[in-house]
């Protein structure tokens, strides 16, 4: 195939870029600031400087327009919600006294005041900040972030284009707040908050935009005829005014279905569309709409999700197939290159040849720009990369690296009772509680406790030879003594080790199983200050040797009370690292699952009664949707099963999920059968609880009582009353106490008064019970 140039040369952008810098910077001057050792001035040079560099950069690799705006300290739509003056009555005085330790005390809360509600942001594992509304919400424009970052763009002579988080996507991603009926929608805002988004696009227009990028990605969920109407309705409006920018409407993650007709003949003067994996379906919808005459096509055909090459000539017949359904085609990744690493060049330890296929954000704007050329001016134009890539693509489909026979046989092998507990629920659960002999309302935590500077700096010194791995594990054990010697004097019923060996809950097991590769640099922002580095999922899954056992029965060794075994489960293994693309998920997630199984076998034949699989990932994984949801719940529940099934009946499975929209898959959950379940609910209210009583979950659970992402410490009143409210949902004999998430984020002081604070809360509770 040979690309015929376009009318107008194709351009390269993207939608937004990473935010924390080469070394996590971003971070550093953040937390810095919590701490008082970095000033707001030098905060804020920091930032600057950041956005400076990641635009010159992209510039410098070609890219026409980059994107401002998509910065933040905190959240996106956290800043969204400060554009449009939607600031909740507790946090009023907080941003009046200073406006940026009040976006903060958004964000984390105070002692005194509650953060925002924090969940998923779509099917990804960045979270943001809930919007808070309700009837009496009064909106008000302050562009001063925005227009401020535009004109430093433009300042260093480049074509900039400001990205806002759109209207609708806004109010449908909002909840109603504190003391605002449940059944309120805050769609119903939209008359009342489009006028303010006509001032900030005034400003911007005033400012030097060009081109204003407006993300909708809502409108790719399934969405009721009245929410369509109102997405019409907002770019009518938008598009009618008079003093604003060209207006560019984005959507990604998924296909826009009926949505696209009501975006292609809204009167705006571009749209920004995904052609990727599922969102493919976007092109033969496009041509059904008759295309988009007369308007801008910005077409995503990079991945801005995963981290492998992209297919070139494949993205290059995608596009010239688009050429004829618009009068400019542009070339983008399919959404913000925030949901990857910087820079691939960094990986100094992965093999040169696996290097090869991965492309962080600097190699996808690479490919970007390389793609924008072929379009515009031929195949031939690109030659070298083409060939390069052709090249790139063949030695992974060709690796030995990727296939492993016996890991695939057993796979294959697999048969429905490999997923089923040997007995029911109902003759499980007396066994357990026989042999486990807990209270009432027992009390446990999710698994890690504080990550020390002390535990950071022991790792560090094993990589670097500094100690010897016997001083390093006598390091481990001297912590877990004392995890566990706090847990018993707090009270608390089920105990865990700590997990100090681990770096994270996916990079530690990553690191064990055949088919992982680690990186040293591939950060991603999860919320906030709150970076990961996703491990990356290459070749078939197995597990050489034990990788938890030998530290769960060393601290079972140490107390008669019972101690959890801690594992993360296989879909949250694999949405949370970047994962082959070339096979199904479900084929790699059973492979995963078998891993664990025997992780979860040799932990049972050790000792441990108690064992938590934990799936946080469950609900971030689930497709957008309904349609692909059944396949998709199938395998993911089979996955788990598989891990967990092979257990006696007196052994107890736990598993935890947090920050996400439970109520989608409360069957889901059930399905998974596992004994206990744990779940973040200290910030929605105990909404879960609620959720599943509706649907009638008959098994223990634990909504938890302690918010873990905000450094207040909840009183041991606060905790009780969340508890009670607990109880008008899940009966006492069912009902668990524990925090939302594990601890490894938090300092010692507050984990300490926070857990003896929730420990007197289940015992005033037990009391008024009794």
């Amino acid at each position: 195939m040979t690309a015929q140039p376009a009318a107008a040369a194709a351009r390269a952008t993207v939608y937004g870029y990473p935010r924390q810098g080469p070394d996590r910077e971003l971070k550093k001057a953040v937390e810095g600031y919590w701490k008082g050792r970095v000033t707001a001035d030098a905060l804020r040079e920091t930032a600057a400087e950041l956005r400076r560099s990641n635009w010159r950069h992209l510039a410098d690799a070609g890219v026409h327009e980059v994107p401002t705006g998509d910065f933040s300290y905190y959240d996106h739509v956290l800043d969204t919600s400060v554009m449009v003056g939607a600031i909740p009555g507790r946090h009023r005085a907080a941003v009046g006294a200073d406006a940026l330790d009040g976006y903060f005390a958004m964000a984390r809360g105070t002692q005194d005041v509650a953060p925002l509600e924090m969940t998923k942001w779509f099917d990804t594992n960045y979270h943001y900040l809930v919007p808070e509304l309700g009837p009496d919400t009064v909106f008000s424009a302050d562009s001063t972030r925005q227009v401020t970052e535009l004109k430093e763009a433009l300042a260093l002579g480049l074509a900039a284009r400001p990205v806002l988080v759109g209207p609708v996507t806004y109010l449908l991603l909002a909840k109603p707040a504190p003391g605002v009926a449940a059944d309120f929608e805050p769609l119903t805002l939209l008359d009342r908050l489009l006028p303010v988004y006509a001032e900030v696009l005034a400003d911007l227009r005033a400012a030097g935009a060009e081109w204003v990028q407006l993300d909708e990605p809502a409108l790719v969920q399934d969405r009721t005829p009245a929410e369509l109407n109102a997405a019409g309705r907002a770019y009518r409006d938008l598009g009618g005014l008079t003093d604003r920018p060209q207006l560019l409407v984005a959507s990604y993650f998924d296909r826009l279905g009926d949505a696209l007709p009501v975006l292609a003949k809204a009167p705006v003067e571009g749209l920004a569309l995904d052609f990727t994996d599922s969102a493919a379906a976007n092109l033969d919808a496009l041509a059904a709409v008759g295309g988009l005459p007369g308007k801008r096509l910005v077409a995503g055909v990079v991945n801005g999700r995963n981290i492998w090459i992209n297919d070139l000539e494949k993205s290059l017949s995608t596009l010239g197939t688009l050429l004829g359904l618009a009068s400019q085609v542009d070339v983008a990744a399919s959404c913000s290159l925030l949901h990857v690493p910087l820079d691939a060049a960094a990986e100094r330890d992965i093999d040169p040849q696996i290097l090869r296929w991965l492309a962080f954000a600097r190699q996808k704007t690479a490919e970007i720009v390389t793609l924008a050329r072929g379009l515009s001016e031929g195949t031939g134009a690109v030659s070298a990369e083409l060939a390069a890539n052709r090249a790139d693509l063949a030695s992974r489909a060709r690796s030995p690296i990727t296939r492993d026979p016996a890991v695939r046989a057993r796979a294959a092998a697999v048969t429905d009772a490999d997923g089923r507990r040997s007995q029911p629920y109902a003759e499980r659960t007396a066994a357990q509680r026989a042999h486990l002999g807990l209270p009432l309302l027992p009390t446990t935590t999710i698994g890690s406790f504080p990550q020390t500077t002390e535990l950071r700096t022991a790792r560090a010194d094993l990589r670097a030879g500094r100690i010897d791995t016997a001083g390093y594990e006598r390091r481990i054990e001297n912590e877990i003594r004392d995890v566990l010697a706090f847990q018993e004097k707090a009270g608390i019923d089920v105990l865990v080790h700590g997990e100090p060996e681990r770096n994270d809950m996916v990079q530690y097991f990553a690191e064990q199983l055949t088919g992982y590769l680690a990186t040293l640099h591939g950060w991603v922002q999860s919320y906030g200050t709150r970076y990961v580095r996703p491990p990356v999922l290459a070749g078939d899954v197995s597990r050489p040797h034990p990788m938890t056992v030998r530290w769960t029965a060393y601290a079972n060794s140490l107390t008669e009370r019972p101690v959890k075994g801690m594992l993360t489960g296989p879909v949250t293994m694999l949405a949370w690292s970047f994962v082959r693309d070339d096979q199904p998920l479900g084929d790699t997630a059973r492979q995963v699952a078998l891993a664990l199984r025997d992780e979860v076998d040799g932990l049972e034949a050790a000792g441990t009664s108690v064992i938590q699989v934990d799936e946080p990932a469950l609900r971030e994984t689930l497709p957008l949707r309904a349609a692909d949801r059944p396949a998709y719940l199938d395998w993911a529940t089979e996955a788990f099963c598989l891990t967990t099934a092979g257990v006696r009946p007196d052994t107890q499975i736990h598993t935890h999920m947090c920050y996400a929209e439970f109520g989608d898959i409360v069957q889901a959950i059930d399905d998974l059968d596992a004994d206990v379940i744990s779940l973040e609910a200290a910030r929605s209210h105990m909404q879960v609880a609620r959720e599943l009583a509706a649907h009638g979950y008959p098994r223990e659970a634990g909504p938890g009582v302690y918010d873990i992402h905000s450094p207040r410490v909840p009183s041991a009143e606060e905790a009780a009353a969340l508890l009670r409210k607990g109880l008008e949902a899940i009966p006492a004999e069912r009902l668990w106490v524990n925090p939302d998430c594990g601890l490894k984020t938090r300092a010692w002081p507050e984990t300490r008064a926070s857990l003896e604070n929730l420990v007197a809360a289940a015992r005033t509770v037990r009391a008024e019970l009794a």
